[in-house]
């Protein structure tokens, strides 16, 4: 199990990205005392998001997040409306797929359902 991910988000975008997580189902819970301002984490089914405040974020340019949300039609629709670019991708083992980049800028691609146990992703 993948028990966390940290970000970095420039500290203007962090409003808007925690605004991200949670349309997509995570949940802020409480950060640790020390761990500083500017600091927000996230959690959705045992997996977090620490988004962490940074002058300079580090964002890969093709490194992703994949999230599998059941509600995939629903999700997509709620995000678009929001105002996000997403786009659709080729299905791989009968499951819809979507890519957008949330308000920091990291690249999060969303699922409908994982692949079976066992299978390579392709």
């Amino acid at each position: 199990m993948l028990q966390h991910v940290a970000l970095e988000v420039a500290p203007e975008k962090i409003g808007a990205e925690v605004g991200f997580w949670s349309a997509v189902g995570f949940m802020p819970v409480e950060v640790p005392e020390g761990l500083g301002p500017g600091t927000f984490w996230l959690e959705r089914e045992q997996t977090q998001v620490h988004l962490v405040s940074a002058e300079s974020p580090a964002i890969p340019s093709s490194g992703h997040a994949a999230i599998v949300v059941p509600d995939f039609d629903e999700t997509v629709g709620r995000l678009q409306r929001a105002g996000y670019e997403v786009s659709r991708r080729s299905r791989y083992w009968g499951a819809a797929r979507a890519k957008l980049t949330t308000p920091g800028g990291h690249l999060v691609e969303l699922m409908a359902a994982p692949p079976p146990p066992g299978r390579a992703v392709s």
